[in-house]
């Protein structure tokens, strides 16, 4: 890739976050301002950076647009979708999706209905491997060498009590998962939060990513939030089979209460 491509890559993923001066944006390259201008010019007749009333830069309508067009191109997607509509409208509560890309964990579809929580993550936004439930679902079943491959780019840094920060006491923990079909967080990444998770799976018997339900510990508290096993197990076969998905081989999920 060359150096101004991805420049111009960092910039769009930088100013995705929230609009940013020249000056943020030129320390972020570590580069002279005359060159992040330059770059930015090249964006801002594209569509793909505007500016606002301040001088920021933001991200433009026109990569707005080709977002939403490649959205509704993921088949997998919009397979899913509304399936996870249905389930976060039964239960009340979050409900995201997200898939295993390269070395990455990323969201790619969230539904979030009022009065529940809200959640900071993004879609096209990386999951943090080492707390997420979706990310403990996906990894209990994949490729060893995928499975690794994802794991080095884990930081395991101590976000609660209850984070997880060792990478052997994590993957002894996916042994949990394998054997009962779904995980959890309890409080990992964010002390007021909580979520179960289980995996969906393609036609060729492949983890094709993961479903979460999450909620407030205060209002639904982790016992509680389990008793939703069984609607989030229908939901990924649901998925699962309208992908060509056949469960041989596979074990039923169990309801057991463990940690994951």
């Amino acid at each position: 890739m060359s150096q101004t491509v991805a420049r111009a890559i960092q910039i769009l993923e930088y100013c995705s976050e929230h609009p940013r001066t020249l000056k943020d944006i030129a320390a972020d390259l570590g580069v002279h301002r005359t060159t992040a201008s330059r770059i930015l010019q090249t964006l801002i007749e594209a569509g793909f950076v505007r500016t606002d009333e301040r001088g920021f830069f933001g991200v433009g309508f026109r990569l707005a647009g080709l977002a939403q067009s490649a959205l509704e191109q993921f088949d997998l997607r919009s397979v899913v979708h509304p399936h996870i509509v249905r389930l976060s409208e039964h239960l009340g509560h979050t409900v995201q999706f997200a898939v295993p890309e390269a070395s990455r964990i990323v969201y790619v579809d969230k539904v979030e209905p009022e009065q529940s929580i809200s959640l900071n993550t993004r879609i096209g936004g990386f999951v943090v491997i080492h707390t997420a439930g979706v990310s403990k679902a996906i990894l209990a079943f994949i490729d060893d060498a995928r499975r690794e491959s994802i794991l080095d780019t884990a930081t395991f840094e101590q976000r609660t009590p209850n984070s997880i920060t060792s990478r052997s006491e994590f993957v002894k923990r996916l042994e949990t998962v394998r054997a009962r079909g779904w995980a959890e967080d309890n409080g990992e990444f964010d002390i007021v939060s909580n979520c179960i998770a289980a995996p969906v799976w393609d036609h060729a018997d492949r983890v094709a990513g993961a479903i979460s339900i999450t909620t407030f510990r205060e209002k639904t508290g982790l016992e509680e939030l389990r008793r939703s096993v069984p609607d989030l197990l229908a939901t990924t076969m649901s998925i699962s089979l309208e992908l060509g998905w056949k469960p041989k081989g596979q074990s039923e999920p169990s309801l057991a209460t463990a940690t994951g």
